[in-house]
């Protein structure tokens, strides 16, 4: 057992960033606060909202969260250039000194060359003038070498000394494209601690992807190295394969403190909803054997499993479900509960509704409450988001009617609002939802292409709200993912599509790099 005193391991939580450049991931700017407020509930000591200077919606939700939430450090990402960094600070200024103005540029060979066209010795001055540009509005200055498993490690070594001499109090080595391993990670680390002389003047961060599924242990091998800041999304979303996932670093910190002397301030029990909500919000499911929060985590079907858990549950949970949030209760509430008690609830999985949303959402509940013997919890997450998702809406389902049989052919009716105009269509189809996708899309005259289509019960019986996520694009522009549910399955394919087609309206395209 290791008596060491556990040195605590501050998470920088990304979601709002890198996880929105998961594709089919952008989220707007009341999407992004509502989860900005859940990670003040999980107690993340440093949220990155965003890049303020990649779009205005990106910069107004950077902003907004700056002036919202309370608690953690709030980050804005910004390349090393004047212009980004003053923009960065701009959105990030409400947040006082809890404010950190995040800058980087690449330093590997491979990027230096095709991508910057640059020198060793222009990057680095490139760095330490950004940083002192940066340094000039706040003290709490964070620098990440893109690429840095890639880079030239005495290249390495004189950028992170020189950063920190500039006045960077944070210095970030980051597997931008997911390429290390534990061991090398480790002895990266291990060289700057040992070879750049001003390095304990600065904390170490990490920032690993996950294109060879390592990127939660090449973090862990960082920290046992002496990196003292862990970069992190919830559900491990991303780019490509994503990031190193919050919900697993720090379970893995918690339940191996016999040989991991170290310790998180998150409040653990935060994490089941937080990962639910960013679920809610993208429509990026989580796959059943995600790690602490998939489905089967907490789940025993093998007799011999089953039997272990009667008499002893440490004989197979090496964790309980309530150290992460997961409740046990199945029903919640009933079609006599009152608005009190929604509420609470509500707030309970860690939904924060304004006056309106609320009315909405309760209206919706009492509806539903009379139509199923059983609410739960899963339908009261599919409730709020389909009242609460507060996104731009050029087009609007009024109504649908299907018809449908073994022996005819499927033809739906579909009216809808657009642009506050009442239009109808019919249309013929290989099935009740291929009809009535046929008829919104000649509605809306968008030539979208579905590129995934999946459709679920949130809850058992057959009574269950239907819940289904469309992914779709047009032409050349990044997939969007749109979300819908419904106890009638076509009507929740309808909406789904719908929700994904203003999504892809409203978007912004982004082709800023990053890391």
């Amino acid at each position: 057992m290791n008596n060491t005193e556990p040195r605590t391991i501050k998470i920088f939580d990304t979601t709002l960033r890198d996880g929105e450049q998961s594709p089919g991931a952008s989220m707007n700017i009341e999407e992004k606060l509502r989860l900005a407020k859940q990670l003040q509930k999980l107690n993340v000591d440093v949220i990155e909202a965003g890049f303020p200077i990649a779009s205005e919606g990106d910069f107004e939700a950077v902003k907004k969260v700056a002036q919202n939430i309370k608690g953690p450090e709030i980050a804005g990402l910004c390349r090393s250039g004047f212009k980004d960094i003053d923009r960065a600070w701009e959105a990030l200024k409400y947040a006082e000194e809890k404010g950190r103005i995040h800058t980087f540029i690449a330093t590997s060979d491979i990027h230096m060359k095709y991508k910057l066209q640059m020198t060793p010795a222009q990057v680095l001055e490139s760095a330490v003038k950004g940083v002192k540009r940066a340094r000039s509005y706040t003290a709490n200055v964070e620098f990440s070498c893109e690429d840095a498993v890639r880079t030239d490690l005495k290249f390495l070594a004189e950028v992170v000394g020189a950063v920190i001499d500039a006045g960077a109090s944070v210095v970030n080595i980051p597997d931008t494209v997911g390429y290390t391993i534990p061991f090398e990670y480790f002895n990266i680390i291990k060289y700057l601690k040992d070879n750049v002389k001003n390095i304990d003047d600065a904390i170490i961060s990490v920032h690993c992807h996950n294109d060879l599924g390592l990127s939660v242990a090449n973090s862990i091998a960082a920290v046992q190295a002496g990196a003292g800041q862990v970069e992190c999304t919830i559900n491990g979303i991303g780019e490509r394969a994503g990031n190193c996932s919050l919900e697993e670093f720090v379970m893995a910190i918690r339940t191996r403190g016999d040989i991991l002397p170290f310790k998180t301030n998150v409040v653990t029990d935060q994490l089941t909803p937080a990962s639910r909500l960013l679920t809610q919000v993208t429509g990026i499911v989580v796959q059943q054997n995600k790690a602490i929060v998939g489905a089967n985590a907490f789940a025993h079907e093998a007799g011999i499993h089953q039997h272990g858990m009667l008499m002893e549950k440490s004989t197979y949970e090496i964790m309980t479900p309530e150290s992460v949030g997961l409740k046990s209760s199945a029903l919640v509430l009933g079609k006599h509960s009152g608005r009190h008690a929604f509420k609470k609830r509500l707030e309970e999985l860690g939904h924060e509704l304004d006056d309106e949303a609320l009315n909405k959402a309760f209206t919706r509940f009492k509806a539903l409450a009379d139509l199923k013997k059983e609410v739960f919890d899963e339908d009261l997450d599919a409730i709020v988001l389909d009242e609460a998702k507060n996104i731009e809406e050029k087009y609007k389902l009024s109504h649908i009617t299907v018809t449908c049989g073994s022996f005819a052919v499927a033809t739906a009716t579909v009216q809808m609002e657009i642009d506050g105009m009442q239009v109808r269509a019919a249309e013929l189809g290989d099935g009740p939802v291929d009809a009535t996708m046929k008829a919104i899309k000649k509605l809306t005259k968008r030539d979208v292409k579905l590129l995934q289509y999946n459709v679920g019960a949130i809850t058992g019986g057959t009574d269950a709200i239907g819940e289904v996520t469309v992914r779709i694009t047009e032409e050349d522009r990044t997939p969007v993912v749109g979300r819908g549910s419904s106890t009638d399955i076509i009507e929740a394919s309808a909406k789904a599509y719908i929700d994904a087609l203003n999504r892809l309206y409203f978007a912004t395209d982004r082709d800023l790099e990053t890391l």
